[in-house]
């Protein structure tokens, strides 16, 4: 075995692990800039109870008296493929843009931290890093929480994460990386999860109401009381993007840092007056438990329920994963997959795709909003020798196919709107008319 090889076996999967307190703390934080006393200007005494949560949370911080704190921020440097780690030796921020210019924090990088940490995601195969930060300045999911901790420790090192558009497992694992990272440098560590909960809790709130924001907010209230982490990883990108949440990533990744440790939850508070969440709860890690493997638990999980879709594959959707495979383990150019759907199958293609245009994923809508208009454009109806009609799709391996084989082998129950079938017929009848006044 390699060097790496061994590293990574110790590190990462010793089944005997059991986990110290080099993680001391963990805390689910919300970041309104009103609860600022200078930027609320009373409005803070609308959540009273958020206050005093805070305030307690911060309190419990400076009782830990930890050398770094590991702040996650969905307000950092964000991208579609990439953990992005501020860099340098400190930073500072104010919160002017709130009208509090007064407000303002300066701290100092744990650099070693940050190295070490870069380290341990390159093993792991997470792309993480320093490259490509944006602003410099702190932003306002790391200033709230900093405002209160301040007033009672002011003698940490700061790391600060930003999050990705990557799978919520991925921030899982980067969580692990941190608490490996406490670990090799003997660092009494306290993470902060950063993060309002859904944005659409009431009509007149900023993003109005919908019916999953409430349901969220109910949903991981609970979870994160019960420390129930793996079930984290089980909440969909659709229910999370129509919540309108902000912290999920945060607190995923937070539950990484915490992946094989028993933990004593306490929920603080939880309030939304303005049609947002905010949630406070408190971790205390009180011992290693290796059942607490949420990570590997879900990783199998997913293994099995891949093979059991697999089982179910037609001859089609075998050809299209085989093809999609054969292109990512060889890097190379190859001949277009041609899949023929049924019709119910294609518009149920083409209706999802149209959910994905409006992901708060960049890469996923942009990719999203091309495969639509491509399949709409080029497909092709046909009819067998038993009048039995069908669509012919065709798609290179390296043109978002991954995207349609997820979609193909979902299984969810979807109402669909649209007869996109008759969209594709009407648009080849309109593509021959042209074609015919122009000969």
């Amino acid at each position: 075995m390699s060097i790496a090889g061994a590293f990574v076996a110790e590190a990462f999967v010793a089944e005997a692990f059991v986990a110290e307190a080099f993680v001391a703390g963990a805390f689910m934080l919300p970041h309104p800039p009103l609860i600022v006393p200078d930027v609320g200007r009373g409005e803070e005494k609308k959540i009273e109870d958020t206050v005093c949560a805070y305030r307690e949370a911060a309190k419990r911080i400076g009782e830990i008296k930890p050398e770094t704190i590991v702040l996650i921020s969905p307000h950092q440097t964000m991208y579609a493929d990439y953990f992005h780690i501020s860099p340098g030796k400190k930073a500072e921020g104010d919160l002017g843009q709130f009208r509090a210019g007064g407000v303002k924090t300066e701290v100092w990088y744990d650099t070693e931290f940050v190295e070490k940490l870069c380290r341990l995601a390159d093993i792991r195969g997470l792309p993480a890093g320093t490259m490509g930060e944006r602003e410099k300045k702190l932003d306002h999911g790391t200033m709230v929480p900093l405002y209160f901790v301040e007033q009672y420790w002011k003698e940490y090192r700061l790391v600060r994460i930003g999050l990705s558009g990557l799978p919520l497992i991925r921030h899982y694992e980067l969580g692990q990386c941190i608490q490996r990272a406490a670990e090799a440098l003997d660092r009494k560590t306290v993470l902060i999860g950063s993060g309002d909960l859904s944005h659409r809790l009431k009509e007149d709130g900023p993003y109005g109401y919908r019916e999953e924001g409430p349901a969220y907010d109910r949903r991981i209230m609970d979870v994160m009381g019960r420390a129930a982490f793996g079930e984290l990883l089980e909440f969909s990108e659709d229910f999370c993007e129509k919540a309108g949440e902000c912290g999920h990533r945060s607190f995923t990744r937070m539950a990484g840092a915490l992946d094989r440790i028993r933990v004593e939850a306490e929920v603080l508070s939880y309030e939304g007056p303005f049609g947002v969440g905010y949630g406070i709860c408190c971790f205390a890690p009180c011992g290693g438990d290796p059942g607490r493997n949420f990570g590997e638990q879900h990783e199998e999980k997913e293994r099995k329920e891949m093979r059991e879709r697999r089982a179910k594959e037609d001859a089609y959707v075998s050809l299209a994963r085989k093809t999609i495979e054969e292109y990512k383990q060889k890097k190379k150019r190859i001949p277009p997959v041609k899949v023929d759907l049924s019709i119910g199958k294609f518009n149920y293609l083409i209706e999802m795709l149209t959910r994905y245009t409006t992901s708060n994923n960049e890469k996923i809508s942009e990719t999203a909003t091309k495969l639509k208009e491509k399949l709409l454009r080029y497909s092709i109806p046909r009819v067998t020798e038993e009048q039995e009609t069908f669509v012919d799709i065709r798609f290179y391996p390296n043109e978002a196919s991954e995207i349609i084989y997820m979609l193909l082998v979902n299984t969810e129950d979807i109402e669909i709107e649209t007869n996109y079938y008759e969209v594709l017929v009407n648009a080849r009848e309109s593509l021959k008319q042209d074609n015919s006044n122009n000969e």
